[in-house]
C-alpha cells in the first residue's frame, strides 16, 4: 500500500525519512512502527509534537526485505517528493536518516557528518534548510542519553526547530 504521508499542509516544518516499513505498509501511514513510535516520543520530548509538522517518505512503498531504495526506485517516486514540497512550502525540511539526506543535500556524505547543523540546498526548484538527524531505528540500537551520544545529539537536533513551530525562522 502507498504511504503518502500525514500532518497539517501548512506546517512549516516537513520530516522526510527513507520509505515505509511493515507496520506503514499495512496501515498506509508513515512512521507507525517500533522506529516510528520512538522517534515520535523524541519529538515530544524535544517540543516537537508530531502533530505540528508533516511527515513523509522518499519512497512511497517498502522496499522488499525491508533494505534501502534503489536508485530506480528513489526516481520513480522523485516527483511525488517534489510536489510535495511545492505544495507544502516548508521552511525546514528534517531529513530522517541517510537515504534522504544524501538526496536532498546531493552529497555521499554521511549522516555523522551532516547532522548537527542546518544546511541550504535546491531541490525541486526550492531553496531548502535542511536539518539532517539520525534514524530512529539508529536510535533504538543505541539509546545512551549520554552527553555527545547519538541520542542526546538527536534531542539537540530535533530541539533546534522550535523557532520554525513558533512560526518564525531564524
Amino acid at each position: 500500500m502507498p504511504v503518502f504521508g500525514e500532518g497539517p499542509r501548512d506546517s512549516s516544518v516537513l520530516f522526510v525519512g527513507e520509505g515505509p516499513g511493515a507496520e506503514e505498509d499495512l496501515s498506509g501511514r508513515p512512521f507507525v512502527g517500533r522506529s516510528g513510535r520512538f522517534l515520535s516520543q523524541l519529538m515530544e520530548e524535544a517540543g516537537v509534537p508530531r502533530e505540528s509538522v508533516f511527515i513523509s517518505n522518499v519512497v512511497r512503498c517498502r522496499p522488499p526485505g525491508n533494505r534501502d531504495p534503489k536508485p530506480a526506485e528513489v526516481a520513480a517516486c522523485l516527483p511525488w517528493l517534489e510536489r510535495l514540497i511545492d505544495l507544502l512550502k516548508p521552511e525546514v525540511v528534517v531529513t530522517v536518516g541517510n537515504v534522504p539526506s544524501r538526496l536532498l543535500l546531493d552529497t555521499k556524505v554521511g549522516i555523522t557528518s551532516l547532522r548537527g547543523e542546518f544546511h541550504r540546498c535546491r531541490f525541486a526548484e526550492r531553496e531548502l534548510t535542511v536539518r539532517p538527524i539520525f534514524h530512529p531505528s539508529y536510535l533504538l540500537r543505541n539509546r545512551s542519553r549520554e552527553r555527545g551520544k547519538p541520542l542526546s545529539l538527536t534531542l539537540d537536533d530535533l530541539r533546534a526547530l522550535s523557532p520554525w513551530l513558533a512560526g518564525g525562522i531564524p
